[in-house]
């Protein structure tokens, strides 16, 4: 039986990685792509943050200076000064690594926490409940909503903001720590519990808020973008993908296949004697046709189901179609055949009303039969016209290339 520290550490591996499977599905692999692309986004804004922070600071120092309150201040700079170097030296290398590293979901999380950290420094050496640093929480909740890739993650990022800033009013208030006077500042509104409540609840209303504006924008923004990509990729009639996204990722399993020694194959199907079935019945009935064929693909693939799924079913052409199966091992066809004769059998098995059709279907696998995409399709459509030529209705593997004999 597995030990508790063993499993702890499978469940924090597997939090820890937006992509933990051997062969990731196109929909992990936008979604890293994405995740990359809005991390570094990030870190350009927070260059701009923290460059506002120091602008910020050596012009207040240069008032309070002119003011003659600059005394009061340089005892209680150190530690905001050093908090302050810590995010530019891990901006700076998170900057040069975050390629490497975006595909860890805690990572981006986790700078995060250190930002509201740091932020919470200031908030105290700049005189707590006075202090106007607070208003960098919003910044990270908004931020959090940008670059984490579940709502969840946004709204512990925000509880953890409030926890901070309570935690700091608190400790001040129950004297705890001490309180650092500010200039200009002469009430001891730190110490008065209604007051300090006041703020706090504020503080809270506007990080709810940032949260839930921060969300709501963001989630209203992927699901447009992700609308425009199924609509770009997508086949009207039947839901499936078209024959471009097919034939790129067909080049993209190919890749990964290489990568880990593993095979990937293409299955093709084509409706036998589609032709005559519009001229007999019309070419509604023939859409129709076309739409239940869709239908089994789905089923075939697993793509009905609410898991994204690693085989990619399309549409080929006009009564054309086709699947992509990755394959456990580098043997050939051990998953792509059972699917191609399910595949067949479900398709002579629709009906429209008292109509059927049947299909011949073409399979070929990487690297037996071809070691390109398109080395792939013509040894599938060659398979194909084989099976059509023996009446139809069947299944038919490719012949080997011949460097792969």
């Amino acid at each position: 039986m597995p030990s508790l520290s063993g499993r702890f550490s499978r469940t924090l591996q597997r939090q820890m990685m937006v992509l933990w499977r051997d062969q990731p599905s196109q929909s992990d692999i936008e979604a890293l792509e994405a995740n990359v692309e809005r991390v570094g986004l990030v870190i350009k804004l927070r260059w701009a943050i923290v460059g506002a922070i120091i602008v910020f600071s050596v012009l207040g120092v240069g008032i309070y200076t002119f003011a003659g309150q600059a005394p009061r201040l340089w005892s209680q700079m150190i530690i905001p000064a050093i908090a302050l170097l810590l995010v530019l030296v891990y901006n700076w290398y998170y900057q040069r690594t975050y390629r490497q590293f975006g595909n860890i979901a805690m990572f981006n999380a986790g700078q995060l926490l250190l930002d509201i950290a740091v932020v919470t420094v200031l908030i105290y050496y700049s005189g707590g409940v006075y202090s106007w640093f607070d208003a960098m929480y919003y910044l990270f909740v908004l931020e959090a909503a940008l670059i984490l890739p579940t709502r969840r993650e946004v709204w512990w990022v925000a509880g953890a903001a409030i926890f901070a800033y309570l935690g700091v009013l608190a400790l001040v208030l129950l004297h705890v720590l001490p309180h650092n006077p500010m200039p200009f500042v002469t009430n001891d509104l730190q110490f008065e519990a209604s007051y300090v409540a006041v703020r706090a609840l504020w503080t809270v209303t506007v990080i709810f808020g940032a949260a839930m504006v921060g969300d709501l924008l963001v989630r209203s923004m992927r699901e447009r973008t992700a609308t425009l990509v199924e609509q770009a990729t997508r086949d009207v009639r039947t839901g499936l993908y078209d024959r471009a996204f097919l034939r790129h990722e067909l080049a993209v399993e190919i890749e990964r296949a290489k990568r880990f020694r593993r095979g990937v194959s293409v299955v093709l199907a084509d409706v036998d004697r589609f032709e005559h079935f519009n001229q007999l019945f019309g070419t509604d009935a023939g859409n129709r046709m076309i739409g239940l064929i869709g239908g089994v693909l789905r089923r075939v693939s697993g793509s009905e189901g609410s898991d994204p799924s690693l085989v990619v079913a399309a549409r080929y052409g006009g009564e054309e179609f086709a699947l992509i199966v990755p394959e456990e091992g580098s043997s050939a066809n051990v998953e792509a055949l059972p699917m191609a004769e399910r595949l067949r059998a479900e398709v002579a098995a629709t009906l429209d009303e008292d109509r059927s059709v049947s299909v011949s279907v073409g399979v070929a696998s990487y690297p037996r039969d071809g070691r390109t995409a398109a080395e792939l399709l013509s040894a599938a459509a060659a398979a194909l016209v084989d099976a059509a030529s023996k009446g139809g209705n069947r299944v038919v593997v490719g012949r080997p290339a011949a460097d792969s004999e």
